[in-house]
């Protein structure tokens, strides 16, 4: 037992280094005026605990003189600056590669320092009272911009010696100036004989070696083309192969989120006497995780980092957005964190592997039993998660395996979890992308915004954690309700989706190959169950694929599965989470995260004349006034389903009448 007033978890200490009033003291509901503080927080790990041995290559990392392995990490709070007006719950926003992702939900316009009175926005969390805060976890992420970051430990031999291992980059650079890259990991050797570069046009092309004469190592972290002064062919695939030293011990930033929540919530003090910002306050504790992060906290909570070393509960409730299935591949050694894997990239790296399902499940191809649940299962330690994708997670991530067993069917639903897909929405939002941009694509990208329904479910969640009511049921695709494509494989880690049997119209000058990531079983060597040591890196493949699927789609090519937003549900434009690089980038390969706004015609002469199948606006609507009032029920009734919030529904209604679709 930790001595009264003593801190509770291993964050051993905090240093203060800013504490001020925020936001030019604009007040927050009930909750007043919030104060900003910034600093470090200094913790220490027991590899002898069981809740730690987990972590890759922590028994390999030099230790204090108690025997714990230490580490350092960035954090921000804002609160209330009298916490007896905030509402005794805690809003952690677990970083995206060191930024802060609760912006867009929350209508701030902050970055990582919000600061003035105009980066508050909305102010969604703080109107209601919640203290926000944010910890570094992700060992990659880059110092500078405020990033929140983590000093982790190297790991070395017991004898002190450098431990050394094979290493993977997958290189892209979509412009045409990029001259050098930088590696994950140092090279034990600018031997070019122990290294290999290769280099393809297009996924599935046959990868070309770049002989030892067209590049060079700058330095022991840093490769180039030569002769100096080239540039890397834009959007061409390169991957190099080398032997890396020093791994990082990455893993530790999942024990690192887990003491700095469980300070917060329990500690009066650290060990010298510097109060807990939060003491006393935290009754109720919420995370908020987007992609990396939503990956980190699948692992998270399958590793067992939810019971904190109390034995307590780390997160009430949490919710995952874009995650899919997989994890954030931080507890191997050699871990790249900032990788992550779609259609067309990096699908060699170990983030898709199984488990990919919370449930309790037999994998046939391996053998292996097991889930993300298991952990926590067992110390009754389980948080409430809303898991919450992008149609975009399940063409690019093999969302679907989340909620269903290896081979694409039903499994029960976990009682603590709900599981939904935004329908027609690409994998960040669409909020930053101007009408008729597409970027690096062929088509323009999706213009969806999420953020309604995200807040919607965190009110849900909120309440449910909180008060035990129940949120919205799942809305997902399912072989059984009839709406699920199945994904076939073909090679590289791509599969396709049939025309046909996902429903797809022939729309004109739109270019359908049915892409879509297939979730292969990779074997990255006999250590790397047990170890988190890849022997094999790049994996072998084993010819072995898990069965998942997208949704399929109505007549104008939009989803049939799950929540339908006004845009999606009232549609002027075939709305896609998944999309084509234009050809000049590398199409028709995939385009990644991005997905795709294909506008109906105006009248149905113009229709008729490019050979659309879709309706036209003025065949689906006739007048604005009856699409108008179409966006009104839809939004009415997603409030009453509690998915959206009535402010949000407003917004939506207000957006339609100041639309400039053509319509009288």
């Amino acid at each position: 037992m930790a001595a009264p007033g003593v801190a509770q978890a291993e964050v051993t200490r905090i240093n203060i280094t800013s504490r001020a009033v925020n936001f030019d003291g604009r007040t927050f509901g009930d909750a007043g005026a919030y104060e900003k503080l910034r600093g470090k927080a200094y913790g220490e790990i027991d590899p002898s605990d069981p809740k730690n041995s987990v972590i890759t290559d922590l028994h390999l990392a030099p230790r204090n003189t108690h025997g714990k392995v230490e580490y350092a990490m960035d954090f921000l709070i804002l609160k209330p600056v009298n916490l007896s007006e905030g509402n005794n719950k805690l809003f952690m926003d677990i970083p995206n590669r060191g930024n802060l992702m609760f912006g867009p939900l929350d209508g701030s316009s902050g970055g990582n320092d919000p600061t003035t009175a105009a980066d508050a926005g909305d102010a969604f969390l703080m109107n209601r009272g919640y203290a926000l805060a944010w910890n570094g976890w992700d060992a990659s992420a880059a110092p500078g911009s405020d990033r929140l970051t983590i000093t982790a430990p190297v790991a070395t031999h017991p004898d002190g010696s450098a431990i050394t291992g094979p290493n993977y980059m997958y290189i892209v650079a979509d412009d045409s100036t990029t001259q050098t890259y930088s590696l994950a990991y140092a090279a034990a050797s600018l031997d070019q004989a122990t290294a290999t570069l290769t280099v393809r046009d297009r996924l599935n092309d046959m990868p070309a070696v770049i002989p030892a004469g067209g590049w060079a190592f700058d330095n022991d972290r840093t490769i180039r083309l030569l002769p100096v002064g080239t540039a890397l062919n834009q959007s061409a695939i390169y991957e190099f192969t080398y032997v890396a030293k020093n791994p990082v011990v990455a893993g530790i930033g999942f024990a690192a989120t887990r003491d700095f929540v469980s300070f917060l919530r329990n500690a009066q003090t650290d060990s010298v006497g510097t109060a807990n910002p939060l003491a006393n306050h935290v009754k109720t504790t919420l995370g908020y995780a987007v992609s990396q992060s939503a990956r980190f906290v699948n692992d998270f909570v399958w590793l067992g980092f939810n019971q904190d070393e109390l034995g307590g509960k780390v997160f009430d409730g949490i919710e995952n957005w874009i995650g899919a299935g997989t994890g954030v591949a931080a507890n191997v050694r050699f871990a790249q964190t900032a990788r992550t894997e779609r259609n067309r990239q990096n699908h060699l790296y170990p983030e898709g592997f199984f488990p990919f399902a919370y449930n309790k499940l037999t994998d046939p191809i391996s053998g292996k039993v097991d889930g993300r649940s298991v952990r926590c299962e067992s110390t009754n330690t389980c948080p409430k998660i809303l898991h919450i994708n992008s149609s975009n997670e399940y063409w690019v991530k093999a969302g679907s395996l989340l909620h269903t067993d290896t081979q694409g069917n039903a499994v029960k639903e976990p009682k603590d979890m709900r599981f939904y897909v935004l329908a027609g929405t690409e994998h960040m939002g669409g909020t930053g992308n101007p009408a008729n941009s597409p970027g690096i694509c062929a088509q323009p990208r999706n213009v969806v915004d999420p953020n309604p329904a995200l807040r919607g479910l965190f009110v849900a969640l909120d309440q449910w954690v909180t008060q035990g009511i129940a949120p919205p049921k799942s809305a997902v695709p399912r072989v059984e309700d009839g709406n699920a494509a199945f994904v076939y494989p073909a090679k590289n880690g791509v599969g396709v989706v049939n025309q046909d049997e996902l429903g797809w119209p022939n729309i004109p000058d739109v270019l359908y190959t049915g892409l879509v990531t297939a979730r292969n079983q990779l074997d990255w060597g006999l250590l790397f169950d047990a170890l988190g040591i890849m022997t094999n890196n790049p994996p072998q493949p084993t010819g072995a694929t898990y069965r998942h699927f997208v949704s399929k789609v109505d007549k104008d090519g939009n989803e049939l599965a799950g929540i339908k937003l006004p845009p999606v549900q009232v549609p002027t434009a075939t709305l896609t989470g998944w999309a084509h690089r234009a050809t000049a980038f590398g199409g028709p390969d995939g385009c990644e995260a991005n997905g795709q706004t294909l506008n109906f015609t105006a009248t149905k002469a113009e229709r008729l004349a490019l050979g659309d199948p879709r309706k036209s606006l003025e065949e689906r609507y006739q007048r604005m006034s009856k699409y108008v009032e179409a966006v009104d029920r839809a939004a009415r009734k997603l409030v009453q389903e509690r998915i959206i919030l009535q402010d949000d529904a407003t917004r939506y209604v207000n957006a339609a009448k100041a639309s400039a679709i053509p319509l009288p």
